[in-house]
Protein backbone atom coordinates (compact mmCIF):
# COMPACT_ATOMS: atom_id res chain seq x y z
CA UNK A 1 0.00 0.00 0.00
CA UNK A 2 1.16 3.51 -0.72
CA UNK A 3 1.92 5.37 2.50
CA UNK A 4 1.87 9.16 2.80
CA UNK A 5 3.95 10.65 5.59
CA UNK A 6 2.35 13.52 7.50
CA UNK A 7 4.19 16.63 8.68
CA UNK A 8 7.60 15.07 9.23
CA UNK A 9 10.54 15.45 6.85
CA UNK A 10 12.66 12.50 5.78
CA UNK A 11 15.70 14.00 7.49
CA UNK A 12 13.90 14.30 10.83
CA UNK A 13 12.57 10.77 10.60
CA UNK A 14 15.96 9.23 9.85
CA UNK A 15 17.45 11.00 12.83
CA UNK A 16 14.57 10.47 15.22
CA UNK A 17 12.75 7.17 14.77
CA UNK A 18 15.49 4.95 16.22
CA UNK A 19 15.66 7.04 19.37
CA UNK A 20 11.86 6.96 19.68
CA UNK A 21 11.91 3.18 20.04
CA UNK A 22 12.95 3.70 23.67
CA UNK A 23 10.92 6.91 24.13
CA UNK A 24 7.43 7.11 25.59
CA UNK A 25 7.22 3.36 26.08
CA UNK A 26 3.83 2.50 27.57
CA UNK A 27 2.25 5.86 26.68
CA UNK A 28 -0.07 5.47 23.64
CA UNK A 29 -0.50 8.64 21.59
CA UNK A 30 -3.95 10.30 21.57
CA UNK A 31 -5.32 7.27 23.39
CA UNK A 32 -9.09 6.72 23.32
CA UNK A 33 -8.99 3.88 25.85
CA UNK A 34 -11.30 3.66 28.84
CA UNK A 35 -9.98 1.59 31.77
CA UNK A 36 -11.72 -0.48 34.42
CA UNK A 37 -10.16 -1.22 37.80
CA UNK A 38 -11.65 -4.70 38.13
CA UNK A 39 -11.27 -5.09 41.90
CA UNK A 40 -11.40 -3.27 45.22
CA UNK A 41 -9.89 -4.01 48.62
CA UNK A 42 -10.53 -7.60 49.75
CA UNK A 43 -12.88 -8.24 46.83
CA UNK A 44 -11.39 -11.73 46.47
CA UNK A 45 -13.46 -12.71 49.49
CA UNK A 46 -16.87 -14.38 49.34
CA UNK A 47 -19.69 -12.09 48.27
CA UNK A 48 -21.34 -12.52 51.68
CA UNK A 49 -18.36 -10.81 53.30
CA UNK A 50 -18.88 -7.25 54.53
CA UNK A 51 -15.67 -6.39 52.68
CA UNK A 52 -17.06 -7.52 49.32
CA UNK A 53 -20.48 -5.86 49.27
CA UNK A 54 -20.08 -4.96 45.59
CA UNK A 55 -19.42 -8.53 44.51
CA UNK A 56 -16.51 -10.95 44.43
CA UNK A 57 -13.89 -10.32 41.74
CA UNK A 58 -11.94 -13.56 41.65
CA UNK A 59 -10.94 -14.67 38.15
CA UNK A 60 -13.86 -17.15 38.05
CA UNK A 61 -16.27 -14.33 38.94
CA UNK A 62 -14.95 -11.75 36.48
CA UNK A 63 -15.04 -14.17 33.56
CA UNK A 64 -18.83 -14.30 33.88
CA UNK A 65 -18.94 -10.58 33.07
CA UNK A 66 -16.44 -10.47 30.20
CA UNK A 67 -19.11 -9.68 27.59
CA UNK A 68 -20.12 -6.49 29.43
CA UNK A 69 -16.49 -5.58 30.13
CA UNK A 70 -15.47 -6.11 26.51
CA UNK A 71 -18.41 -4.02 25.30
CA UNK A 72 -17.40 -0.97 27.33
CA UNK A 73 -13.73 -1.08 28.31
CA UNK A 74 -10.48 -1.14 26.34
CA UNK A 75 -8.14 -1.85 29.26
CA UNK A 76 -8.73 -3.75 32.52
CA UNK A 77 -6.46 -3.38 35.55
CA UNK A 78 -6.14 -6.59 37.57
CA UNK A 79 -4.91 -6.88 41.18
CA UNK A 80 -1.46 -8.42 41.82
CA UNK A 81 -1.65 -12.01 40.57
CA UNK A 82 1.59 -13.19 42.24
CA UNK A 83 1.24 -15.71 45.06
CA UNK A 84 1.28 -18.00 46.81
CA UNK A 85 -2.26 -18.31 48.11
CA UNK A 86 -2.54 -16.66 51.52
CA UNK A 87 -0.99 -13.32 50.48
CA UNK A 88 -4.40 -11.64 50.46
CA UNK A 89 -4.83 -8.73 48.04
CA UNK A 90 -1.25 -9.33 46.89
CA UNK A 91 0.74 -6.19 47.65
CA UNK A 92 3.24 -8.20 49.72
CA UNK A 93 3.42 -11.26 47.48
CA UNK A 94 6.19 -13.76 48.17
CA UNK A 95 6.78 -15.72 44.96
CA UNK A 96 6.28 -13.84 41.71
CA UNK A 97 6.51 -16.80 39.33
CA UNK A 98 3.75 -18.50 41.34
CA UNK A 99 0.43 -17.32 39.89
CA UNK A 100 -1.73 -19.30 42.31
CA UNK A 101 -3.12 -16.51 44.50
CA UNK A 102 -6.15 -15.61 46.58
CA UNK A 103 -7.67 -14.23 43.37
CA UNK A 104 -7.69 -17.70 41.85
CA UNK A 105 -5.68 -20.27 39.95
CA UNK A 106 -3.19 -19.70 37.15
CA UNK A 107 -5.55 -21.54 34.81
CA UNK A 108 -8.40 -19.27 35.84
CA UNK A 109 -6.24 -16.22 35.21
CA UNK A 110 -5.21 -17.50 31.77
CA UNK A 111 -8.82 -18.19 30.85
CA UNK A 112 -9.90 -14.70 31.92
CA UNK A 113 -7.11 -12.96 30.01
CA UNK A 114 -7.92 -15.02 26.90
CA UNK A 115 -11.63 -14.17 27.16
CA UNK A 116 -10.85 -10.44 27.42
CA UNK A 117 -8.41 -10.61 24.52
CA UNK A 118 -11.07 -12.21 22.33
CA UNK A 119 -13.09 -9.04 22.89
CA UNK A 120 -10.06 -6.83 22.09
CA UNK A 121 -9.69 -5.74 25.71
CA UNK A 122 -6.17 -5.40 27.08
CA UNK A 123 -5.11 -6.38 30.59
CA UNK A 124 -2.74 -4.58 32.96
CA UNK A 125 -0.80 -6.52 35.59
CA UNK A 126 -0.37 -4.91 38.99
CA UNK A 127 3.42 -5.03 39.39
CA UNK A 128 5.00 -4.65 42.84
CA UNK A 129 8.75 -4.08 42.43
CA UNK A 130 9.41 -1.75 45.36
CA UNK A 131 9.12 -4.49 48.00
CA UNK A 132 8.23 -8.16 48.45
CA UNK A 133 7.27 -10.65 51.14
CA UNK A 134 9.62 -13.20 52.67
CA UNK A 135 10.01 -17.01 52.70
CA UNK A 136 10.49 -18.08 56.34
CA UNK A 137 11.98 -15.02 58.05
CA UNK A 138 12.37 -11.31 57.46
CA UNK A 139 15.27 -11.52 55.05
CA UNK A 140 15.05 -14.61 52.83
CA UNK A 141 12.97 -15.12 49.69
CA UNK A 142 11.37 -17.74 47.48
CA UNK A 143 13.10 -18.66 44.22
CA UNK A 144 11.40 -17.29 41.09
CA UNK A 145 11.54 -19.35 37.91
CA UNK A 146 10.66 -17.24 34.89
CA UNK A 147 11.49 -19.94 32.34
CA UNK A 148 13.63 -18.65 29.48
CA UNK A 149 13.93 -15.29 31.27
CA UNK A 150 15.89 -16.83 34.13
CA UNK A 151 15.72 -18.18 37.67
CA UNK A 152 16.40 -15.84 40.59
CA UNK A 153 16.83 -16.21 44.35
CA UNK A 154 17.20 -12.83 46.04
CA UNK A 155 19.11 -12.60 49.33
CA UNK A 156 19.45 -9.99 52.07
CA UNK A 157 22.15 -8.37 49.92
CA UNK A 158 19.30 -7.25 47.63
CA UNK A 159 17.52 -5.46 50.51
CA UNK A 160 18.00 -1.69 50.84
CA UNK A 161 20.65 -0.83 53.42
CA UNK A 162 18.31 1.40 55.44
CA UNK A 163 15.40 -1.09 55.50
CA UNK A 164 13.96 -1.71 58.98
CA UNK A 165 14.91 -5.38 58.58
CA UNK A 166 18.43 -4.39 59.60
CA UNK A 167 17.41 -2.26 62.58
CA UNK A 168 14.54 -4.20 64.17
CA UNK A 169 15.74 -6.65 66.83
CA UNK A 170 12.99 -9.13 65.83
CA UNK A 171 14.52 -9.47 62.36
CA UNK A 172 16.69 -12.40 61.30
CA UNK A 173 19.16 -9.97 59.69
CA UNK A 174 19.18 -7.48 62.56
CA UNK A 175 22.41 -5.46 62.68
CA UNK A 176 23.89 -7.23 59.64
CA UNK A 177 27.27 -6.05 58.39
CA UNK A 178 27.35 -3.45 55.64
CA UNK A 179 28.79 -6.05 53.26
CA UNK A 180 25.62 -8.14 53.73
CA UNK A 181 23.24 -5.32 52.84
CA UNK A 182 22.30 -3.58 49.61
CA UNK A 183 22.73 0.10 48.76
CA UNK A 184 20.61 2.88 50.26
CA UNK A 185 17.00 3.16 49.11
CA UNK A 186 16.49 5.46 46.11
CA UNK A 187 12.97 6.38 47.23
CA UNK A 188 10.55 6.22 50.15
CA UNK A 189 10.60 3.27 52.55
CA UNK A 190 7.72 0.81 52.90
CA UNK A 191 7.74 -0.83 56.33
CA UNK A 192 5.27 -3.62 55.54
CA UNK A 193 7.85 -5.75 53.67
CA UNK A 194 11.48 -5.68 52.58
CA UNK A 195 12.39 -2.82 50.24
CA UNK A 196 14.44 -4.02 47.28
CA UNK A 197 17.66 -2.34 46.22
CA UNK A 198 17.14 -1.31 42.60
CA UNK A 199 20.77 -0.27 42.31
CA UNK A 200 21.54 -4.00 42.50
CA UNK A 201 22.16 -5.72 39.16
CA UNK A 202 20.44 -8.82 40.55
CA UNK A 203 17.26 -6.84 41.37
CA UNK A 204 17.36 -5.12 37.98
CA UNK A 205 17.68 -8.44 36.14
CA UNK A 206 14.92 -10.00 38.28
CA UNK A 207 12.61 -7.04 37.56
CA UNK A 208 13.28 -7.15 33.82
CA UNK A 209 12.76 -10.91 33.70
CA UNK A 210 9.50 -10.66 35.67
CA UNK A 211 8.00 -7.90 33.52
CA UNK A 212 8.98 -9.63 30.27
CA UNK A 213 7.58 -12.92 31.58
CA UNK A 214 4.28 -11.24 32.48
CA UNK A 215 3.88 -9.92 28.93
CA UNK A 216 5.22 -12.80 26.90
CA UNK A 217 4.31 -15.85 29.00
CA UNK A 218 1.30 -14.75 31.06
CA UNK A 219 0.00 -12.62 28.12
CA UNK A 220 -0.60 -9.40 30.02
CA UNK A 221 -0.48 -6.25 27.87
CA UNK A 222 0.91 -3.67 30.27
CA UNK A 223 1.59 -2.68 33.85
CA UNK A 224 0.23 -0.74 36.77
CA UNK A 225 3.33 -0.14 38.91
CA UNK A 226 2.69 -0.09 42.65
CA UNK A 227 4.38 2.50 44.89
CA UNK A 228 6.74 4.03 42.34
CA UNK A 229 7.59 6.66 44.94
CA UNK A 230 9.70 3.90 46.51
CA UNK A 231 12.42 3.78 43.84
CA UNK A 232 13.94 6.18 41.32
CA UNK A 233 12.17 6.59 37.98
CA UNK A 234 15.30 5.65 36.02
CA UNK A 235 14.64 2.02 36.97
CA UNK A 236 11.04 2.09 35.79
CA UNK A 237 12.32 3.38 32.47
CA UNK A 238 14.82 0.49 32.38
CA UNK A 239 12.12 -2.11 33.00
CA UNK A 240 9.68 -0.65 30.49
CA UNK A 241 12.33 -0.42 27.80
CA UNK A 242 13.18 -4.09 28.39
CA UNK A 243 9.56 -5.32 28.35
CA UNK A 244 7.91 -2.81 25.92
CA UNK A 245 4.38 -2.77 27.47
CA UNK A 246 1.43 -1.33 25.59
CA UNK A 247 0.59 0.82 28.61
CA UNK A 248 2.39 1.67 31.85
CA UNK A 249 0.79 3.52 34.77
CA UNK A 250 2.62 4.64 37.92
CA UNK A 251 1.03 4.89 41.33
CA UNK A 252 2.60 8.08 42.68
CA UNK A 253 0.43 9.33 45.52
CA UNK A 254 2.02 12.74 45.79
CA UNK A 255 2.05 16.38 44.68
CA UNK A 256 1.94 17.53 41.07
CA UNK A 257 5.56 18.69 41.32
CA UNK A 258 6.67 15.23 42.44
CA UNK A 259 4.68 13.64 39.62
CA UNK A 260 6.37 15.91 37.09
CA UNK A 261 9.73 14.98 38.60
CA UNK A 262 8.84 11.29 38.20
CA UNK A 263 8.10 11.82 34.51
CA UNK A 264 11.49 13.47 34.09
CA UNK A 265 13.23 10.65 35.97
CA UNK A 266 11.72 7.93 33.77
CA UNK A 267 12.09 10.00 30.57
CA UNK A 268 8.30 10.11 30.12
CA UNK A 269 8.05 6.33 29.74
CA UNK A 270 4.89 5.96 31.82
CA UNK A 271 1.51 7.45 32.59
CA UNK A 272 0.53 8.42 36.16
CA UNK A 273 -2.63 8.11 38.20
CA UNK A 274 -3.78 11.71 38.50
CA UNK A 275 -4.30 12.03 42.25
CA UNK A 276 -4.57 15.81 42.16
CA UNK A 277 -7.43 15.56 39.65
CA UNK A 278 -9.10 13.06 41.98
CA UNK A 279 -8.87 15.51 44.87
CA UNK A 280 -10.36 18.27 42.70
CA UNK A 281 -13.34 16.01 42.00
CA UNK A 282 -14.13 16.09 45.71
CA UNK A 283 -15.29 19.64 45.02
CA UNK A 284 -18.51 18.10 43.70
CA UNK A 285 -19.22 16.73 47.18
CA UNK A 286 -18.67 20.12 48.85
CA UNK A 287 -20.27 22.20 46.09
CA UNK A 288 -16.91 23.74 45.11
CA UNK A 289 -17.32 23.25 41.36
CA UNK A 290 -14.62 25.82 40.62
CA UNK A 291 -12.07 23.16 41.59
CA UNK A 292 -12.86 21.42 38.30
CA UNK A 293 -11.81 24.47 36.27
CA UNK A 294 -8.21 24.39 35.06
CA UNK A 295 -8.23 28.18 34.85
CA UNK A 296 -8.94 28.42 38.57
CA UNK A 297 -7.70 25.95 41.16
CA UNK A 298 -7.50 22.62 39.31
CA UNK A 299 -4.08 21.08 40.00
CA UNK A 300 -4.07 17.90 37.92
CA UNK A 301 -1.71 17.01 35.09
CA UNK A 302 -3.97 18.71 32.52
CA UNK A 303 -3.20 22.12 33.99
CA UNK A 304 0.47 21.50 33.26
CA UNK A 305 -0.09 20.36 29.67
CA UNK A 306 0.48 16.71 30.60
CA UNK A 307 -2.92 15.14 30.00
CA UNK A 308 -1.28 12.55 27.75
CA UNK A 309 0.25 11.04 30.89
CA UNK A 310 -2.85 11.34 33.07
CA UNK A 311 -4.96 8.37 34.16
CA UNK A 312 -7.94 9.96 35.87
CA UNK A 313 -10.06 8.27 38.53
CA UNK A 314 -12.68 8.95 41.17
CA UNK A 315 -11.73 6.24 43.66
CA UNK A 316 -9.51 3.17 43.87
CA UNK A 317 -8.91 0.26 46.24
CA UNK A 318 -6.86 2.48 48.60
CA UNK A 319 -8.90 5.69 48.60
CA UNK A 320 -12.33 4.07 48.84
CA UNK A 321 -13.57 3.64 52.41
CA UNK A 322 -12.55 0.14 53.55
CA UNK A 323 -13.01 0.59 57.26
CA UNK A 324 -9.42 1.59 57.96
CA UNK A 325 -7.34 4.76 58.06
CA UNK A 326 -6.31 4.10 54.46
CA UNK A 327 -9.82 4.90 53.25
CA UNK A 328 -10.04 8.44 54.62
CA UNK A 329 -9.69 10.06 51.18
CA UNK A 330 -12.73 8.38 49.64
CA UNK A 331 -14.74 10.41 47.17
CA UNK A 332 -18.11 9.53 48.63
CA UNK A 333 -19.00 10.15 52.29
CA UNK A 334 -19.56 6.42 52.88
CA UNK A 335 -19.39 3.19 50.92
CA UNK A 336 -23.20 3.21 50.71
CA UNK A 337 -23.67 4.02 47.02
CA UNK A 338 -27.41 3.31 47.08
CA UNK A 339 -28.49 6.72 48.38
CA UNK A 340 -29.64 9.33 45.86
CA UNK A 341 -27.07 11.80 47.14
CA UNK A 342 -24.11 9.49 46.69
CA UNK A 343 -25.39 8.32 43.32
CA UNK A 344 -25.49 11.92 42.11
CA UNK A 345 -21.97 12.59 43.40
CA UNK A 346 -20.56 9.55 41.62
CA UNK A 347 -22.38 10.15 38.34
CA UNK A 348 -21.53 13.85 38.17
CA UNK A 349 -17.89 12.98 38.74
CA UNK A 350 -18.14 10.19 36.14
CA UNK A 351 -19.69 12.54 33.57
CA UNK A 352 -16.83 14.97 34.12
CA UNK A 353 -14.08 12.33 34.06
CA UNK A 354 -15.41 10.46 31.02
CA UNK A 355 -15.64 13.61 28.90
CA UNK A 356 -12.18 14.95 29.78
CA UNK A 357 -8.70 14.30 28.34
CA UNK A 358 -6.51 11.68 29.95
CA UNK A 359 -7.37 7.98 30.18
CA UNK A 360 -10.33 7.58 32.55
CA UNK A 361 -10.27 4.64 34.98
CA UNK A 362 -13.70 3.54 36.23
CA UNK A 363 -13.77 1.97 39.71
CA UNK A 364 -15.46 -1.44 39.92
CA UNK A 365 -17.93 -0.62 42.78
CA UNK A 366 -19.10 2.45 40.84
CA UNK A 367 -19.56 0.45 37.65
CA UNK A 368 -21.51 -2.43 39.21
CA UNK A 369 -23.69 0.07 41.08
CA UNK A 370 -24.50 2.24 38.05
CA UNK A 371 -23.69 0.18 34.96
CA UNK A 372 -26.37 1.65 32.72
CA UNK A 373 -25.50 5.27 33.41
CA UNK A 374 -21.71 4.81 33.23
CA UNK A 375 -21.92 2.71 30.06
CA UNK A 376 -24.00 5.47 28.42
CA UNK A 377 -21.30 8.03 29.26
CA UNK A 378 -18.57 5.73 27.91
CA UNK A 379 -20.52 5.36 24.65
CA UNK A 380 -20.68 9.14 24.20
CA UNK A 381 -16.94 9.48 24.81
CA UNK A 382 -16.21 6.81 22.21
CA UNK A 383 -18.62 8.29 19.67
CA UNK A 384 -16.93 11.69 19.88
CA UNK A 385 -13.46 10.12 19.96
CA UNK A 386 -12.33 11.95 23.09
CA UNK A 387 -8.76 10.94 23.83
CA UNK A 388 -5.91 11.44 26.26
CA UNK A 389 -4.76 14.64 24.53
CA UNK A 390 -8.13 16.15 23.62
CA UNK A 391 -8.37 19.92 23.81
CA UNK A 392 -10.73 21.53 26.32
CA UNK A 393 -11.96 24.45 24.27
CA UNK A 394 -13.68 26.42 27.01
CA UNK A 395 -14.67 26.13 30.65
CA UNK A 396 -17.11 27.92 32.91
CA UNK A 397 -17.83 27.36 36.59
CA UNK A 398 -19.90 28.97 39.29
CA UNK A 399 -21.97 28.10 42.32
CA UNK A 400 -23.05 24.46 41.96
CA UNK A 401 -22.28 24.28 38.23
CA UNK A 402 -19.52 23.50 35.78
CA UNK A 403 -19.60 23.61 31.95
CA UNK A 404 -16.91 22.56 29.44
CA UNK A 405 -16.52 21.92 25.71
CA UNK A 406 -14.12 19.16 24.65
CA UNK A 407 -12.86 18.31 21.15
CA UNK A 408 -12.51 14.64 20.21
CA UNK A 409 -11.26 12.92 17.08
CA UNK A 410 -14.76 12.63 15.60
CA UNK A 411 -16.80 15.25 17.39
CA UNK A 412 -17.21 17.71 20.24
CA UNK A 413 -19.08 17.35 23.52
CA UNK A 414 -20.41 19.85 26.00
CA UNK A 415 -20.63 18.52 29.55
CA UNK A 416 -22.60 20.34 32.23
CA UNK A 417 -22.78 19.23 35.87
CA UNK A 418 -24.48 20.69 38.93
CA UNK A 419 -28.02 21.64 39.91
CA UNK A 420 -27.57 25.22 38.61
CA UNK A 421 -26.21 24.15 35.20
CA UNK A 422 -27.77 25.63 32.07
CA UNK A 423 -30.48 23.45 30.56
CA UNK A 424 -30.59 25.26 27.21
CA UNK A 425 -29.58 22.97 24.35
CA UNK A 426 -26.65 24.53 22.46
CA UNK A 427 -27.16 25.27 18.77
CA UNK A 428 -25.76 22.56 16.51
CA UNK A 429 -25.59 19.95 19.28
CA UNK A 430 -27.84 16.99 20.10
CA UNK A 431 -28.66 15.76 23.58
CA UNK A 432 -26.54 12.68 24.29
CA UNK A 433 -27.04 11.87 27.99
CA UNK A 434 -28.99 13.40 30.84
CA UNK A 435 -29.11 11.94 34.31
CA UNK A 436 -29.06 12.39 38.03
CA UNK A 437 -31.48 14.20 40.26
CA UNK A 438 -30.39 16.78 42.83
CA UNK A 439 -26.89 17.08 41.34
CA UNK A 440 -27.71 16.49 37.70
CA UNK A 441 -25.49 16.28 34.62
CA UNK A 442 -26.09 16.75 30.90
CA UNK A 443 -23.90 15.93 27.90
CA UNK A 444 -24.44 17.23 24.36
CA UNK A 445 -22.59 16.07 21.25
CA UNK A 446 -21.78 17.54 17.84
CA UNK A 447 -20.14 15.26 15.27
CA UNK A 448 -17.50 16.52 12.84
CA UNK A 449 -18.79 17.12 9.30
CA UNK A 450 -18.81 13.89 7.24
CA UNK A 451 -16.93 12.04 9.97
CA UNK A 452 -13.66 13.96 9.40
CA UNK A 453 -11.00 13.16 12.01
CA UNK A 454 -9.81 16.09 14.10
CA UNK A 455 -6.07 16.68 13.48
CA UNK A 456 -3.63 16.00 16.27
CA UNK A 457 -3.27 18.72 18.87
CA UNK A 458 0.51 18.54 18.49
CA UNK A 459 1.97 17.57 15.12
CA UNK A 460 5.60 17.62 16.20
CA UNK A 461 7.75 14.49 16.20
CA UNK A 462 8.60 14.62 19.90
CA UNK A 463 7.22 11.65 21.79
CA UNK A 464 4.74 10.74 19.07
CA UNK A 465 6.43 8.80 16.28
CA UNK A 466 5.92 8.76 12.55
CA UNK A 467 2.38 9.35 11.26
CA UNK A 468 1.25 7.95 7.92
CA UNK A 469 -1.93 7.34 5.96
CA UNK A 470 -2.79 3.92 4.59
CA UNK A 471 -6.10 3.32 2.77
CA UNK A 472 -7.34 6.62 4.15
CA UNK A 473 -6.64 5.69 7.78
CA UNK A 474 -4.17 7.40 10.11
CA UNK A 475 -1.50 5.28 11.84
CA UNK A 476 1.47 5.99 14.11
CA UNK A 477 4.79 4.16 13.92
CA UNK A 478 7.02 4.12 17.01
CA UNK A 479 10.18 2.13 16.36
CA UNK A 480 9.08 -1.22 14.96
CA UNK A 481 5.51 -1.00 16.25
CA UNK A 482 2.47 0.46 14.53
CA UNK A 483 -0.64 1.75 16.34
CA UNK A 484 -3.94 3.09 15.08
CA UNK A 485 -5.11 6.50 16.27
CA UNK A 486 -6.94 4.93 19.24
CA UNK A 487 -3.73 3.37 20.54
CA UNK A 488 -4.40 -0.21 19.42
CA UNK A 489 -1.27 -2.04 18.30
CA UNK A 490 -1.53 -3.14 14.65
CA UNK A 491 1.88 -4.81 14.39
Amino acid sequence: MKKILLVFSTIILCAGVSSLHAKNVGVPAECEDVMLQAFYWDSYKAQSSTNSKFGCTKWIDLIKDTAAINANFDVVWFPPSAGPKGCGVGYSAKQYSNQESDWGTKTGLNNLINALHKGNTKVLADVVLNHRGNLTNWCNFFTDNFGSYGTFTLTQKEICRNDEGFTDSKSSCYNAAASDRGAYDTGDNFDGARDLDHQSEMVQNWSKAYTQWLLNTMNYDGFRYDMTLGFHGRYLKMYNEAAQPYMSVSELWHSIDRQKQHLQECDSNTMIFDFQAKYSLKGIVTGSYGKLNVNKVFEGLRKHGLSRYSVTFIDNHDTFDRGTAYGDNQFTPTTDLTTATNKDFVLQASAYMLMMPGVPCVFYPHWVSYKEEINELIAVRKRAGIHSESQVLEEESGQYKYHATIQGHRGKVIVRVGKYRSTTQPEGYELAVEGGSRGAYTVYIQMNPQGVEQPAADSSLKGRGEKFLEDGKLYIRVGERVYDITGNKIQ
